[in-house]
């Protein structure tokens, strides 16, 4: 059974891991432990957590208990003292300071869930995401770089450059992982802030490009006010080498499915962003792929979320048949 190790955080990574966990692979999400808004960032400095968002998102994405299960674990309450909390992030957390570890909650949760993959938080340590921008101010914590972008009507200071304070080791088992994949998929995803947070933990960024594993990207939909302004799917790539300057992807595979006008059009008119232009092209190291992957399904969120989300996403049956093609996937498990 192929080994594959998917790389990131958010709603990009939960896609990849829905796509795959029908095909027959051994699979180990590497999720970004950086987060620090939304019911994350309060239950992180209320109670001295490690930030459970994203870990939640990938084990539901994971799991193969019933609906009512999943549910649960996405639940989000709308009023009181626990208005903007999600179900999900508590339990972990409630857990985490039961058992004393956040691993032990994870354990916990993939038997409740049924998991069919490992999640692997990238660190066990605290550390802050930070970012310099084009006119030398440092903005400190995913939750205000995430949010750079949400004045959209004024200028936007492009990042230079991020990092994160202290530097950190990565978890155990995530090298090993890294180095034994046959397949590495990393996007899609936040750029800044699920993606490159993964990089920037110790020996993960040289561990990636020097692994032998087939190495995948999957470019994101829309790009990001704040972060990927008027990026093109190849600025992408440049930014990812600046972190691991060796690294070379087997695959890049980008969308051409339609998006609608309308939600074009919303995209416009809330943050004045756009598609992600494909300017690549295949060549002896790297195979662009050009597929429809974009779900028609339009996202909306609770009352009480915070957190500006996207409005599509990518498919997971249309991802799913891509990814299962380039890795020589013939069945679906029942």
């Amino acid at each position: 059974m192929k080994k594959v190790v998917v790389i990131g955080g958010g709603t990009g990574t939960y896609a990849v891991l829905s796509a795959l966990k029908k095909y027959p692979v051994n699979l180990t999400a590497i999720i970004s432990m950086m987060d620090s808004g939304g019911s994350t960032g309060r239950l992180r400095d209320q109670l001295g957590v490690l930030p459970p968002g994203d870990i939640r998102q990938a084990l539901v994405a994971l799991s193969e208990e019933s609906l009512v299960w999943r549910k649960l674990f996405t639940y989000r309450f709308e009023c009181g003292d626990l208005d903007g909390h999600n179900f999900g992030n508590i339990f972990l957390s409630t857990i985490e300071k039961m058992a004393g570890s956040l691993p032990e909650a994870i354990k916990i949760s993939q038997k409740l869930l049924k998991t069919r993959g490992a999640v692997l938080p990238v660190t066990l340590e605290n550390t802050t995401l930070c970012a310099q921008l084009e006119d030398n101010k440092n903005v400190m914590g995913e939750d205000n770089i995430d949010a750079l972008g949400q004045d959209w009507k004024s200028s936007v200071k492009k990042i230079i450059k991020c990092w994160i304070s202290p530097t950190v080791k990565p978890t155990k088992g995530v090298l090993t992982a890294i180095s034994k994949a046959d397949f590495i998929i990393i996007g899609p995803g936040d750029l800044y802030t699920s993606i490159l947070p993964n990089f920037l933990v110790d020996k993960v960024a040289e561990s990636i490009a020097g692994s032998h594993a087939k190495k995948i990207f999957i470019v994101n939909l829309m790009n990001k006010r704040g972060q990927t302004d008027k990026f093109a799917a190849g600025d992408f790539i440049k930014e990812l080498r600046k972190y691991a300057k060796k690294l070379v992807f087997d695959y890049i595979l980008v969308n051409n499915g339609k998006i609608e006008k309308n939600v074009l059009d919303w995209y416009q008119q809330t943050c004045e962003i756009e598609p992600v232009a494909n300017n690549l092209v295949s060549n002896k190291t790297t195979k662009v792929i050009s597929a429809n992957v974009v779900n028609s399904t339009i996202y909306g969120k609770t009352i009480s979320d915070r957190i500006q989300r996207s409005l599509i996403r990518h498919d997971t049956e249309k991802l799913g048949g891509v990814l299962a093609k380039v890795m020589n996937l013939d069945f679906i498990t029942p």
